[in-house]
């Protein structure tokens, strides 16, 4: 095996931090969607939904980052950094939907196909593979019930 250095614990970070932020343009894709489609309590429910998962994120951004020296404001800005596409895949969600109303059922598709991609690839991976797994899945399952509830109350 090699040697892993303070430099390949960078570049996983920041490829963490890359694939994060890659990951929040869809959801802001989806966010935009829902409100473009007229429906503001499905655009609510996705932007209150998508809301509270990204704290956790965010913390998963900035905490390595401090980990690795850098003061809080700077980890704390990177960590916002990554979000900053969110309201530029909503933007584009709002005028694609206004646009292509017909493909409207694609475009939600991709977003939550995107999502289900880098969590069941990436996350749900590594999570299990630290010894949470029983962690992990009960986590899935109070997201996926809050995720239900808001559905219901506010859709």
């Amino acid at each position: 095996m090699g040697h892993e250095g303070p430099s390949s614990k960078m570049k996983r970070i920041w490829l963490f931090i890359i694939a994060i932020t890659i990951h929040n343009f869809p959801e802001g894709l989806a966010v935009g969607v829902g409100f473009g489609s007229g429906d503001v309590g499905a655009g609510t429910s996705l932007a209150i939904g998508i809301g509270l998962q990204n704290m956790p994120e965010g913390l998963a951004v900035a905490l390595p980052l401090l980990g690795l020296g850098y003061n809080k404001w700077k980890a704390v800005g990177i960590a916002t950094a990554t979000g900053l596409v969110e309201p530029i895949g909503g933007l584009l969600g709002v005028g694609m939907v206004t646009a292509f109303q017909p493909i409207l059922p694609l475009g939600l598709a991709f977003a939550a196909g995107a999502m289900l991609f880098v969590i069941s690839d990436e996350i749900i991976p590594e999570t299990h593979s630290k010894g949470k797994s029983r962690t992990a899945t009960f986590g899935v399952m109070i997201g996926f019930i809050i995720m239900m509830a808001m559905d219901n109350l506010l859709g």
